[in-house]
């Protein structure tokens, strides 16, 4: 993987376009890629790139 030193891996958990799917076959959905996964959409951009998914959108965190 081609990162750059400090870069961290993009986590789709943190990222507003990645779901659950209802799919059993394929959990893992990203909306800005408009695809679903057996794996963490990030992990398959990745691999399918050589670079990290340049549409990661950090969520907006509530506060309790």
């Amino acid at each position: 993987m081609d990162t750059k030193s400090g870069d961290k891996p993009v986590a789709c958990i943190y990222c507003t376009h990645y779901y659950i799917t209802h799919d059993a076959n394929f959990r893992y959905g990203c909306r800005a890629l408009d695809f679903k996964s057996q794996r963490q959409p990030s992990l398959v951009v990745t691999e399918a790139s050589g670079q990290q998914c340049h549409y990661f959108q950090e969520k907006q965190r509530g506060h309790k």
